[in-house]
């Protein structure tokens, strides 16, 4: 999938005009900019009514190309096969390396999966509100409730540190999260059980396209995974470079480590292990016999 990190990776951006709204333009664009340039930016819709009038000053500023498609009959969505036509064409001009398509709509639910068949990477952007189908068929999928509305706070101001929303208790009680967030480390893991954060979050955003650290409250999946503290978080060299890493690890491997390490002293009896330990503890931790006058 392309990453951030490849400015060369080529994205057409569509949006359905109908079901996006025009203030999240800017923090759409920011996003997308991590993923990718977008060489072709088109808002689709019928310009000509009353419903669409808050998004020209919005397309003006962001250089986005409005379409024009009239609704030729009541109750059918004319804006949604045009978008899949311009879409089916610039897919086989082959100057694409993937899509952003920006709906709520499980209408695009099909086009995602072509694009994708033919190898091409598509992140979606809607609300939460979104149907899970739609959102399965991306590659990537971000609620846009999770995007910086600039508006938002004053331009006089610096942004405020963001604090979490989720409470580590309420983390941890989160089943699904935890699972989602061990099983990923554990399959990235070496045989240490140190796992490299970026390939975790590969993994995570493959089961999950919609997961977001940022829908509990945590800019980063690194602050995320440290406010759970049901891992260990170390930060080292890593590929024989300079650049530094994330690794992070299960802190239940430490504990099942130590455990068998105090079955192995003590013969291979588990029944007496953490006695043994416990006595162990007792006796270093004691002054020992007073020195002989």
């Amino acid at each position: 999938m392309a990453t951030a990190n490849d400015n060369a990776v080529k994205l057409a951006v569509l949006i359905d005009a109908d079901n996006a709204q025009p203030s999240i333009t800017e923090a759409l664009l920011a996003e997308i900019a991590k993923y990718g340039t977008a060489h072709v930016k088109r808002a689709y819709g019928d310009w000509t009514g009353t419903n669409l009038k808050g998004w020209k000053d919005h397309l003006l500023a962001q250089s986005i190309q409005p379409i024009q498609q009239f609704a030729y009959t009541t109750g059918k969505n004319a804006t949604d096969a045009a978008m899949v036509i311009d879409a089916m064409d610039l897919l086989y001009s082959d100057r694409f390396d993937g899509f952003c398509i920006v709906s709520s709509d499980s209408d695009f639910t099909r086009l995602a999966a072509r694009l994708r068949e033919s190898g091409l990477t598509v992140y979606g952007f809607g609300e939460r509100k979104t149907p899970k189908p739609f959102v399965a068929a991306c590659d990537k999928f971000i609620y846009v409730e999770n995007l910086a509305h600039p508006e938002d706070s004053a331009p006089e101001q610096a942004p405020l540190e963001r604090k979490p929303s989720v409470s580590a208790a309420q983390l941890k009680g989160d089943a699904a999260l935890v699972n989602l967030l061990r099983n990923a480390v554990e399959a990235a893991s070496d045989e240490d059980g140190w796992a490299l954060l970026s390939a975790v979050g590969s993994i995570i955003t493959k089961q999950r396209p919609d997961f977001d650290s940022r829908t509990y409250g945590f800019a980063k999946l690194s602050d995320l995974v440290k406010a759970t503290t049901l891992f260990e978080v170390d930060r080292r060299a890593h590929g024989g470079g300079k650049q530094l890493a994330i690794f992070v690890k299960d802190r239940r491997r430490r504990l099942l480590s130590v455990n068998t390490e105090a079955i192995e002293n003590t013969g291979g009896v588990p029944g007496v292990a953490s006695a043994s330990q416990a006595r162990h503890e007792e006796v270093s931790a004691s002054p020992g016999p007073a020195p002989r006058a």
